[in-house]
């Protein structure tokens, strides 16, 4: 296993693809603030919209994922980016309409490319060699944590030094550029619909939901690490101008570890190194409410991006392991909304604790769920069943583990 087997034209296209694809949904959040936070009221309003924004995301994924058909993958992708860039492009244009004007926009932009990430990662495992497929996981993963370290900055400077739209119409640019390169990519990719043994797609999508589970408890740690550290720093004495490194660090330790992992293959099952590592990552930002001063922080949270991105990734190849392949790209999807509503929940439930208690202990409080969701996850898991006829197990269908990964998406 090597990542020289990337090292192709396809794959270098599908990551411009990608890059213009998912960078939007990176500089959403923060761009709708922007764009609306000279308007009375304008943070409130910022919020609303980048939470609308977030609930197209959620109702999306699934929606379109399971309506995706691999083999003519690329007209629905196309049209998903396509219906995301009038989204943003409208968002933009009118950035001066009334609210609920605005929130349609945005709500569309989220909705419409909610399927691209779970098919783009289809198709990226259906380019590359059987051996290479984690290395192509962990590729996208790095990607798109560069993306999602970049996206904030460039944001920023966009709003605050040129006018306060453009990072929606460059996110809408971006979007239509994907569009126009997705046909320099194959058509779609092969999905025996037999694999699932004549099961209505929702059944089996189904049998999976622990791993679901689990996503949304990797993720519900990330959404602590960005939501709640500037009330930290806050409670600690520390400069809020730290967040920015701070995060960055974690963003870094994230691409690395995700570098790391794909090296090669690493010991037991992955429903065991999903487990550990998420126990790691808790451990960890339960240590960043506690510990004092920015540099033990820093140490941290950097120690946390790493393991987070292990955990993210086993996660989306223990989906692929006990889900059949005709259902991978529904399967990704799902994954997404879940990944989305735990980022949504955790963020909600720490804002709301803030209101009573300190950040510390509003932190540790998630890092209690996190560990109640993991625990749920971990024990109800399917397992796979290689004397089930077909190849079609109890829990989902056989296949190698070799594929995944939001967010963060969330990718944020």
């Amino acid at each position: 296993m090597s990542y020289r087997d990337l090292a192709t034209r396809p794959v270098l296209t599908w990551a411009l693809v990608a890059v213009g694809a998912r960078a939007p949904v990176a500089m959403a959040p923060l761009a709708v603030v922007f764009m609306v936070r000279d308007r009375p009221g304008g943070y409130t309003l910022g919020a609303v919209l980048a939470a609308v924004y977030v609930l197209g995301e959620i109702v999306g994924a699934p929606l379109l994922g399971m309506r995706l058909r691999a083999e003519r993958a690329r007209p629905h992708l196309a049209l998903g980016l396509a219906g995301g860039a009038v989204g943003f492009g409208a968002l933009g244009l009118a950035h001066d309409a009334h609210p609920v004007v605005l929130g349609a926009a945005a709500f569309v932009a989220g909705a419409a490319p909610a399927a691209t990430s779970g098919g783009l990662r289809a198709m990226l495992a259906a380019m590359v060699p059987e051996r290479a497929v984690q290395q192509a996981v962990s590729g996208e993963s790095m990607l798109i944590f560069g993306v999602w370290s970049v996206a904030p900055a460039v944001t920023t400077w966009l709003a605050l030094s040129v006018r306060p739209y453009l990072p929606m119409l460059l996110a809408a640019g971006l979007m239509a550029a994907a569009v126009a390169g997705l046909w320099a990519l194959p058509p779609g990719w092969r999905a025996d619909t037999a694999d699932r043994g004549g099961e209505p797609m929702r059944r089996v999508l189904w049998r999976a939901w622990p791993v679901y589970v689990t996503g949304a408890a990797g993720i519900s740690l990330l959404a602590l690490a960005e939501l709640v550290l500037p009330a930290l720093l806050e409670q600690r004495g520390l400069a809020l101008g730290w967040a920015g490194p701070l995060l960055a660090g974690f963003s870094a330790g994230s691409a690395a570890g995700a570098f790391v992992y794909g090296l090669r293959k690493w010991p037991g099952a992955l429903r065991a190194q999903s487990l550990v590592l998420l126990l790691a990552v808790s451990g960890c930002v339960a240590l960043v409410a506690l510990v004092p001063g920015a540099a033990w922080l820093a140490v941290f949270l950097v120690v946390a991006g790493v393991m987070e991105a292990g955990a993210m990734l086993t996660r989306n190849l223990l989906l692929r392991e006990v889900l059949p392949p005709s259902a991978l790209t529904a399967g990704y999807s799902v994954m997404y909304a879940a990944v989305g509503a735990g980022y949504a929940v955790t963020g909600t439930l720490s804002g709301v604790l803030l209101r009573w208690v300190a950040p510390s202990t509003a932190i540790l409080a998630g890092v209690g769920l996190t560990l109640l969701l993991t625990v749920v996850g971990v024990l109800r898991e399917p397992t796979r069943d290689r004397s089930a006829a077909g190849g079609v197990a109890s829990g989902g269908a056989e296949g190698a583990p070799v594929d995944g990964r939001r967010d963060p998406e969330r990718s944020l």
